[in-house]
């Protein structure tokens, strides 16, 4: 019988989340790609192996975080007592003397080096979201254990500090197919430009921008750090890169977790689809707690009024781009970006986080009204990372990645007929998570997606509710997986949970397993209260 306790919220620094407009942005720019091919000529064996040697053999050069005074990552970091260094690493690994790019790392060193455990390495996903920043976050939720780690956060290849690959693009680069033909044919035609456009710029790059390649990373990540078998803390699309790690590398990682891990087979561009159902179940929870504060929000008295009300202001936007904000720092949304806002806000379900969003969707809806609207200041952060340049290089590196792990449909009909047997039912959400995207118009992927055809003893954590990587994907791992156990929290619409959620109950067994590296003898269950 699985062992099922009542959740206690931690409240300090191990409770606290990152704001919302992050956690969103690292959501939304989890999304679409690109791809080429452009190859380096092959170095004949000796001389491949020699480079290899040189690779594994390279010193690290561990120096302040702190790029500049406006880097306030990097100066948390140094508070931390964290220091930062960058790998270098072939861009094919085939190829180890062909071209080199650098992968960013911060570490916070283990305090107590008499039990030391080892390195335990980060990987916040998205793809293409940074990790750097991410030891003093997990250092507050291991505890009395953090000091027997060497707690390492990666920039995955293309992420963050690492070596970029840049399309060029004006924006992250996600978008919904709009409220009709019109609208989509207009995305067939920006994602098409938008394809060429990686292509031309980055076109050697994004044949090795797949999740194998990030695994090959962390293999060698490991060589690098002397470490005969590493340990993994990977969330969301991070914990696919560790499922592929378990499948390459067997017998070269010590404690795994994988937290809101999707399904391999829902990997690349299948990966925004198959969310469609939970994603819904998200909003409708959040419909009923913004119902429940109409006098608050304005937004409608029941769900089927709250969603009514935005799918209004959507079709209003079709018609007259909503304007937010004023002068240099106005932007406007159309139908085609209002649906993103609020698929940004499902991620988590927080008060906090339904209250931004409500806020957001009635400050839209008297735009909408004829009124004008300045937003909160995280609410023009987040405009701006989603639809300004600053959310271009990320954005440019997610797309990438899940064009480079699946093959996309090419024929533009496959999607327009998905998004409209998908409208009645879902007519916010069903055009944004079926829309065409650059990796219909990519070139066709250099290796084939990973398949798991091998037992690993990992600790897989989901949430009943998770609307980005639907618990149903962790049951499915689970099973293809059968020496793993599967941590359920129940009741949350949450993607995202070890030290991010703030559980009690969740993070208690994840510690216990990280200190002792012995799995549950059972499938553990915890319960949102």
């Amino acid at each position: 019988m699985a062992l099922v306790s009542r959740s206690r919220r931690r409240t300090g620094p191990a409770a606290r989340r990152p704001r919302a407009g992050r956690r969103a942005l690292s959501a939304a720019l989890a999304l679409t790609a690109c791809l080429s091919a452009t190859a380096a000529a092959t170095v004949p064996g000796d001389a491949a192996a020699a480079a290899l040697d040189r690779l594994r053999r390279q010193r690290l050069d561990w120096h302040d975080c702190r790029l500049g005074p406006d880097d306030q990552d990097g100066a948390a970091l140094d508070r931390a007592g964290a220091r930062c260094a960058d790998v270098t690493v072939p861009l094919d690994h085939d190829n180890p003397g062909g071209r080199a790019i650098t992968l960013a790392l911060s570490r916070i060193e283990a305090a107590d080096t008499r039990h030391r455990s080892g390195v335990l390495l980060l990987n916040d996903g998205g793809p293409g979201a940074p990790t750097l920043g991410a030891p003093p976050r997990v250092r507050a939720a291991l505890g009395e254990a953090a000091g027997r780690w060497d707690i390492v956060g990666l920039d995955a290849r293309f992420a963050g500090r690492s070596t970029p690959v840049d399309c060029g693009w004006p924006d992250g680069g996600f978008f919904s197919a709009g409220t009709g033909r019109a609208a989509f044919e207009r995305q067939v035609a920006l994602h098409r430009d938008r394809a060429a456009d990686c292509r031309s710029a980055a076109g050697e790059l994004l044949p090795y921008a797949g999740t194998r390649d990030s695994a090959r990373d962390v293999d060698l990540v490991r060589e690098v750090l002397g470490e005969r078998r590493i340990s993994y803390l990977g969330v969301s699309y991070g914990a696919y890169v560790g499922t592929a790690y378990t499948q390459m590398f067997p017998g070269r990682f010590d404690r795994m977790v994988l937290d809101s891990a999707p399904a391999p087979s829902r990997s690349g561009s299948a990966l925004l689809p198959n969310q469609l159902p939970e994603q819904e179940g998200a909003f409708a929870d959040w419909a009923d707690w913004a119902a429940a504060r109409h006098t608050t929000y304005g937004l409608g008295r029941t769900r089927a009024e709250v969603g009514a009300g935005i799918l209004r202001t959507v079709e209003t936007a079709a018609v007259r781009p909503l304007v937010v904000g004023s002068g240099a720092d106005a932007v406007e949304l159309d139908d085609t970006r209002v649906p993103v806002l609020l698929f940004v806000g499902l991620q988590g379900d927080s008060d906090p986080e339904r209250a931004a969003l409500a806020e957001q969707m009635a400050m839209l809806a008297g735009v909408a009204a004829g009124g004008q609207a300045t937003p909160s200041p995280p609410t023009a952060a987040l405009l701006r990372l989603l639809f300004g340049p600053q959310g271009a290089s990320a954005g440019s590196a997610m797309q990438a990645v899940l064009c480079a792990d699946r093959a996309a449909p090419r024929d533009p009909e496959d999607y327009w007929r998905r998004i409209e047997s998908s409208r009645a039912e879902h007519p916010l959400l069903g055009p944004m998570l079926n829309d065409i995207t650059p990796c219909a118009f990519w070139d066709a992927p250099r290796e084939a997606p990973v398949e798991v055809r091998r037992d690993a003893r990992v600790l897989l954590l989901s949430a009943t509710g998770d609307p980005r990587a639907p618990y149903r994907d962790a049951v499915a791992l689970h099973a293809m997986l059968p020496g793993s156990r599967l941590l359920t929290l129940r009741g949350a619409n949450q993607h995202g949970l070890y030290g991010i959620y703030g559980d009690a109950c969740l993070d208690d067994a994840v510690n216990a397993y990280l200190a002792g590296g012995r799995l549950p003898d059972t499938d553990p269950v915890c319960t949102r209260r």
